[in-house]
């Protein structure tokens, strides 16, 4: 496949979230390491903090999906980062004086949690607008490669920065990322339309449910969000799982439990490279079916980890596998929910299917830990692998419905695709 232009405005989106993700992927996990570092905050309080604080983003965001439906994309999109560089900024300079607590780290990872959803739902939105629809699954592709390099590169770096600056430079590091990319956002020329509402500009107790009732009265979409909930929150659930086994029973180094995360992320700059020419060569139903189906198979390897090189291989392979089959399954099904959604339902669609996925982590995550508890780490690891054997139960049986969204943009959107 050549590579191909989809236009200065899908450009700037593109570079806006790049500085972001990268932002974030050096700043992965500081909260729980400031937490336990600076606060020496407990178990059940880290947990909290990975668990609490963004079902309560997930929360706020809740009456935010109307609002971003309902305004233009671009300033809400910078208001969101310049949001979350503001709040996380207040963490290193209470940290300087002195002042920083607990609280004030649930706080901000609820808000930041909440701004993330908005920004996503306002950005899904808005790329509709800007690419055309037989584009856009290169477009997702091109936003999950960025994804999973900044997740290779990101962690590695940052603990690296830790060790050498102190808890809290991956956190501004992240902030400057958010900073960074409202300004690239600002970039994007071409003046944009206001969305048209119907049914008055009042808000509505039905406007806060509309993102979920389309998903639930669509086969297509309610198949591929419940397995969305179940198979990212059993994934995420794993991982404090996986911790505890690695670093506590196994006695593998930082630097190796970094190494076995980080190096199959590799994986997911493949699958994602391979998207489009995947589904134009099977179809995009029957890739969303065999890939995830695929994703899902090896979760349960996991259990076999020994300690040693050959523990680190098997944890590097079986995350290689899952990553290689996620990045492709990811961007075909967010391009499926694009096609499949009306321009004036996106950003709430979007939002409810980010919520969604939150609370099925949160839920997931919480009951893995009890069971941990009552068992073992490695047992309620193996349950969870069984259990997403399921999952491919609730992929979308028939070939996809033609796509019914777009329709009435598909005519009065310029081409992008040659500009310089």
């Amino acid at each position: 496949m050549t590579k191909r232009s989809l236009g200065r405005p899908f450009g700037w989106l593109w570079a806006s979230y790049a500085v972001s993700a990268y932002g974030s992927g050096l700043g992965f996990g500081a909260f729980p390491l400031i937490a336990v570092l600076a606060l020496h905050a407990s178990t059940s309080e880290v947990s909290a903090l990975s668990a609490v604080a963004p079902t309560v983003g997930a929360l706020i965001a809740v009456p935010l999906a109307p609002w971003v439906e309902y305004r233009r994309k671009r300033p809400v999109m910078i208001a969101m980062n310049l949001t979350r560089c503001a709040v996380i900024l207040t963490v290193p300079v209470c940290y300087a004086f002195g002042w920083l607590s607990f609280a004030q780290l649930l706080i901000t990872s609820a808000v930041v949690a909440a701004a993330k959803i908005a920004f996503n739902s306002a950005s899904g939105a808005y790329l509709q607008t800007i690419v055309r629809p037989e584009h856009l699954l290169v477009a997702n592709a091109r936003f999950e490669s960025t994804n999973w390099s900044s997740i290779a590169i990101g962690p590695p770096l940052g603990g690296a920065a830790i060790g050498i600056f102190g808890p809290v430079a991956t956190v501004v590091a992240d902030a400057a990322g958010y900073l960074l990319s409202a300004l690239g956002i600002t970039a994007i020329r071409g003046r944009e339309e206001p969305p048209r509402r119907s049914g008055g500009k009042r808000l509505r107790s039905g406007d806060l449910l509309d993102g979920w009732r389309h998903i639930m009265a669509h086969h297509g979409l309610r198949a591929l969000f419940l397995n969305n909930m179940l198979v990212s929150g059993l994934i995420m659930a794993t991982e404090p799982l996986l911790a505890v086994i690695l670093l506590r029973d196994l006695g593998f180094a930082p630097w190796q439990y970094g190494l076995a995360f980080a190096a199959p992320c590799v994986g997911g700059l493949i699958g994602s490279r391979l998207a489009p020419r995947v589904v134009a060569r099977y179809g995009q139903h029957r890739v969303m079916r065999v890939s995830g189906t695929l994703r899902v198979v090896w979760l349960i390897g996991l259990v076999l980890v020994r300690p040693g090189t050959i523990g680190l291989v098997t944890v590097i392979a079986v995350e290689l596998a899952i990553i290689l089959n996620m990045s492709l399954f990811t961007p075909v099904v967010a391009t499926y929910r694009l096609e499949h959604t009306p321009p004036h339902r996106v950003a709430r669609t979007l939002s409810a299917w980010l919520i969604g996925q939150q609370a099925g982590i949160a839920i997931f995550t919480a009951l893995a830990g009890l069971l941990a508890d009552a068992t073992s780490p490695r047992i309620a690891l193996a349950v969870a692998g069984l259990a997403i054997l399921t999952s491919p139960l609730l992929l979308p049986r028939n070939p996809a419905d033609p796509p019914t969204a777009a329709v009435e943009q598909n005519d009065q959107l310029p081409d992008l695709t040659n500009r310089p």
